[in-house]
């Protein structure tokens, strides 16, 4: 299995530190608003590289944080009179149900940066111990990059050329910094602001200090893998990387991998997604429009370090493609069904069938080819549009129920890597619907076509199509 390295910037096979181990991080979202589809990639991506690690027999410790102390929550709970504990705890929840919806599964661990504040002050304490920190008159606590030889190995930018950058911008207000490119571990609190007790100051960690230290508390000072967007790279990563090696004395992570970011494709302008613009959509929007099994499928079309456009023409295509397989499946399912009611004690596979069974076996060859790639998810998919269109081209009811059942496995299983629900939601009809669909059955018994397609033509004004199949009158939403 190869990965792209971040650190190296090139494909390096996956060697674990213990082997049949993974050991992940994930930077999660920062907890002040509902997630933007652009916080849903990594989501999705770094789900599904997990599920395959899970489908190739590996044991995954899957970390992602949530950020709940900071400068946009705070500035939240002000605008509407409450303590930033409230504000965090509320997105928590809808950031949950989102992933429940976009089917990410619950990390081993999802840690808050709130309840590792004596783990933060812990590592703090060994980094000025050492000699890599230092905390100014005013009680801020600053990590000196100077001290870490290694500074910018991750982004390959060079200290110097780094430090001139930031004598250009320097801050105001970072008066007690020995340099410019040194960076905040620990600042004192302002007025209204939560704040917690250390030997410096009163008040609240760094953004950068907490993954380090949350990473090292669930995973241990090395993990294998660690991921997020790709603008993560510098300076959270680049900080991550001198604060956890300069404190454990261990390289932290081996592998880096970080997700390229989504653009907005609006009337044929690319634009990076964001509020400024107004181009900006929450996961919870797209959900009122689609399904996000949907939005899932659309981020896993592209290779994850790729750029994807989002656009209405490239989601109405996934919404499709996705149909494809789940008819498909269903497909399947029926004539499963069929075959169950028309053997006693199947007498297996023809000769020919097997032959069908190897052909799609190839097929599962070719996606588990894709993914050890970098997981090549755009190329995996193709795979199981092959997959399909052979289940569609040679299964029928009159297929043996051995046949039926190994491509229906083969497919849901490869499905399920992709985090793919192959089970259509149960769709609740109002009883309306309900009735006028009863109403048009009567009227086909009684062979009154003319009402029978008048009702078929207001139900598909409404959204719902009609299918008459063997098995009865299925139906499912335009």
């Amino acid at each position: 299995m190869k990965i792209f390295n971040t650190l190296t910037r090139r494909k390096e096979e996956f060697v674990p530190l213990e082997p049949g181990k993974v050991k992940m991080y994930v930077c999660g979202p920062t907890v002040y608003n509902f997630i933007h589809i652009g916080n849903a990639r990594p989501m999705i991506v770094f789900d599904t590289v997990r599920r395959y690690f899970e489908y190739k027999g590996y044991e995954v410790n899957y970390v992602s944080n949530f950020t709940d102390v900071d400068d946009k929550i705070i500035k939240k709970a002000i605008e509407e009179g409450v303590d930033s504990e409230v504000i965090s705890s509320r997105y928590i929840e809808e950031c949950k149900k989102d992933m429940e919806g976009l089917n990410v599964k619950p990390a081993t661990t999802h840690p808050q940066a709130t309840q590792e504040i004596d783990g933060m002050l812990e590592m703090i304490r060994v980094l000025i111990e050492k000699g890599h920190a230092y905390p100014a008159q005013d009680g801020t606590v600053y990590f000196r990059t100077a001290s870490f030889k290694d500074y910018g190995k991750l982004s390959h930018k060079n200290l110097d050329e780094l430090q001139s950058g930031f004598r250009e911008i320097k801050v105001t207000g970072e008066e007690g910094k020995e340099d410019p490119s040194d960076f905040v571990l620990w600042k004192p609190k302002k007025e209204g602001e939560p704040y917690w007790d250390s030997p410096w100051c009163q008040g609240r960690p760094g953004w950068h200090i907490e993954c380090s230290v949350m990473a090292k508390k669930y995973l241990g000072d090395q993990i294998d893998i660690h991921a997020g967007g790709e603008d993560l790279v510098f300076p959270h990563h680049e900080n991550e990387i001198a604060q956890s090696e300069a404190a454990n004395g261990k390289p932290f992570a081996t592998y880096w991998m970080h997700n390229a970011f989504l653009n907005i494709d609006s009337n044929g302008h690319i634009q990076k997604m964001s509020k400024s613009l107004g181009n900006f959509f929450t996961v919870r929007e797209i959900s009122e429009k689609y399904d996000l099994q949907v939005l899932r499928f659309f981020m896993l079309s592209a290779h994850y370090r790729s750029p994807l456009n989002f656009s209405a023409e490239l989601i109405e295509a996934s919404k499709n493609g996705l149909e494809r397989i789940l008819t498909a499946v269903e497909r399947l399912r029926d004539a499963g069904k069929s075959a169950g009611e028309r053997t006693e004690g199947d007498g297996g596979a023809t000769s020919e069938e097997q032959a069908r069974m190897a052909e799609a076996q190839e097929f599962a060859v070719k996606y588990e080819a894709a993914m050890e790639d970098d997981f090549n998810t755009a190329d995996a998919i193709a795979a199981v549009f092959e997959l399909v269109k052979l289940c569609n081209s040679t299964v029928s009811s009159d297929s043996s129920l051995a046949y039926i059942d190994f491509m229906k496995k083969l497919l849901e299983k490869l499905c399920d890597v992709l985090g793919i629900i192959t089970e259509r939601k149960a769709q609740i009809l109002d009883s309306e619907i309900e009735a006028m669909i009863q109403a048009r059955q009567q009227a086909r018994k009684a062979k009154n076509f003319a009402l029978a397609d008048e009702i078929r033509g207001k139900l598909l004004d409404m959204g719902i199509i009609l299918e008459d199949t063997r098995e009865g009158v299925k139906w499912k939403k335009a």
